[in-house]
């Protein structure tokens, strides 16, 4: 008897079967899908764009309440971008760039972190991510700033992806100087040394790399 009816459940759905294919319907299903991920990622882009277009208008804004107003528009954008693609961490690091410029570090500091997780950072080209790696940095610099002696955990953590970004982007020098003077802030000279030569190699006249040295008795 249940062999009857799992018999007859099996040819049952393979006549479904059969008959969503001579009718291309899963085909149809496919190309519906793909449809509307395009139509995802073309939103995603113009909200990206528009988030963009606000960031730099705020940096370059000379009025504070302005600078904050397009600020906000930029996170707005860029929380629309990443809900309609959570992977792209482009949007991510955008949210990032325009909390900073509000001064909420630790927000900002949050979206880099889901820009650099491994959900999205294959997103990203290994200079991308090396830049994003010197933003994370900077971010934790003036975090440990603030915090005082208990910021030291910060400025390991900084060290760390500095390191990550140097090896990503070699010709960051903005990269090589902080990680100098991370270096000198723990009390590493020797590794300071390098890290402010190897962005005079990049950049011979770097003024700020050559009294770096000429501090700690190199020059």
């Amino acid at each position: 008897m249940w062999f009857d009816i799992l018999l007859q459940i099996g040819l049952l759905l393979l006549m479904v079967f059969l008959f969503l294919f001579m009718h291309d319907i899963p085909k149809k299903i496919f190309s519906k899908l793909r449809a509307y991920r395009n139509r995802d990622d073309i939103q995603a882009k113009r909200h990206f764009v528009l988030g963009a277009q606000s960031l730099a208008k705020a940096r370059a804004s000379k009025t504070h309440s302005t600078k904050i107003s397009l600020a906000k528009q930029a996170v707005t954008e860029a929380e629309k971008a990443i809900d309609l693609d959570p992977k792209d961490a482009a949007a991510h690091i955008l949210k990032g760039l325009a909390l900073d410029l509000q001064e909420f570090k630790t927000s900002a500091l949050d979206a880099l972190d889901m820009a650099l997780s491994p959900l999205c950072a294959k997103s990203l080209t290994g200079k991308d991510r090396g830049d994003a790696f010197f933003k994370r940095a900077e971010l934790k610099m003036a975090m440990a700033a603030k915090a005082g002696r208990g910021g030291e955990k910060r400025v390991d953590s900084a060290v760390d992806d500095l390191n990550e970004a140097v090896s990503l982007s070699s010709d960051n020098v903005r990269a090589f100087c902080l990680l100098g003077e991370c270096y000198e802030m723990k009390k590493m000279n020797e590794e300071a040394k390098k890290a402010y030569e190897d962005a005079l190699k990049i950049e011979p006249k770097l003024t700020v790399a050559r009294e770096a040295l000429n501090r700690l008795g190199s020059i």
